[in-house]
């Protein structure tokens, strides 16, 4: 067995925990290179229009990159709990760890780490994802994490979301994360219509869809909300309980949520009570002046010449005096 370190070669190497999220971080990098290709291209942009155009970008941005992002999160409801308990099954070593519960809408991360990391004679440090999309079966990954002969807490944890379990957990968060996640999809449409037509531009109904992406939003975590407060089987290791609360996705979807509902209105309201400030925030004022300078130059008749004027500057009497000739 020294081959392989100590460890049986018939069981695959552990999931260790990852620093970040490979699709969070490939989202952020596009969302990320455009906010730069923008601050490349302000300086070609003239007078105080700069800045407004500048935090339009930013925050078309930020809110696409939010939508987008939570869709592939895995703390819309997170929770910790440190214990001592059994690590193996028909073992009686205790040893302390560290269980992390982390959902998601599409599936359960479960990370589990040893204090210290280093215990009887082994690395305790996990982190296990169990998918439970409609296109994944969530008891087909447990059972191969029964095969692969997971710890005994990860396990635990993950049998309280299986189908088989009482809890019935399992229906009531794919559900909820299948909704939740059809929601952010047509959120994600409504910010890129909204988006195209502030470029045309066509205030009004941009703030309209500004509107219908924050409900959206918000529909999104209400979905969610309602399996988050659903009944839930206690998960106990001994005298301590592992607690779920709200995670940094769902706080930062309502966060932003809030703002799409506040820039809709401020537009809608802008439009209809001082249009002209509204023009000012999105730089149409000095395009409709530098149009109507064009117009005045270009299609106005031109002016006549000094010659011209000094010929058709005539005394009125001259024009009446008629020469009588004598026959």
């Amino acid at each position: 067995m020294t081959l392989w370190n100590g460890s049986f070669p018939f069981y695959p190497g552990t999931n260790a925990c990852f620093p970040f999220n490979t699709t969070q971080a490939v989202i952020v990098s596009v969302f990320l290179s455009m906010l730069a290709t923008s601050i490349i291209i302000l300086p070609g942009i003239r007078g105080r229009g700069r800045i407004f155009w500048f935090l339009r970008v930013a925050i078309g941005l930020f809110v696409g990159a939010v939508v987008l992002t939570v869709q592939f999160t895995r703390d819309w409801e997170t929770g910790w709990v440190t214990a001592n308990t059994s690590y193996k099954s028909f073992s009686h070593a205790l040893v302390n760890l560290d269980v992390g519960l982390h959902i998601g809408l599409k599936g359960v991360n479960i990370t589990l780490v040893g204090n210290p990391v280093n215990q009887v004679n082994e690395t305790i440090n996990y982190n296990e994802h169990f998918a439970w999309s409609f296109s994944a079966d969530y008891d087909h990954s447990y059972s191969e994490g029964l095969e692969r002969g997971l710890p005994s807490p990860i396990l635990y944890v993950a049998e309280k979301f299986t189908t088989q379990s009482p809890c019935n957990m399992h229906r009531q968060y794919r559900i909820s994360g299948h909704y939740a996640s059809l929601t952010l999809w047509m959120a994600f449409c409504t910010w890129f219509i909204s988006i195209l037509l502030f470029s045309m531009p066509i205030l009004l109904y941009g703030g309209y869809m500004l509107l219908l992406t924050a409900a959206l939003m918000l529909f999104s975590l209400l979905f969610f909300f309602t399996a988050r407060n659903t009944p839930k089987c206690p998960i106990q290791f001994g005298p301590a309980s592992l607690k779920t609360d709200y995670g940094g996705s769902f706080w930062l979807t309502l966060a932003t949520g809030l703002l799409c509902l506040l820039l809709g209105l401020s537009v809608i309201i802008l439009n209809s009570m001082r249009p002209e400030k509204l023009k000012l925030v999105f730089n149409l004022d000095e395009g409709k002046g530098e149009e109507e300078k064009v117009w005045d130059t270009s299609y106005l008749p031109p002016e006549p010449s000094s010659s011209a004027q000094d010929m058709l500057m005539v005394p009125l009497s001259e024009l009446w005096e008629v020469t009588a000739t004598q026959l």
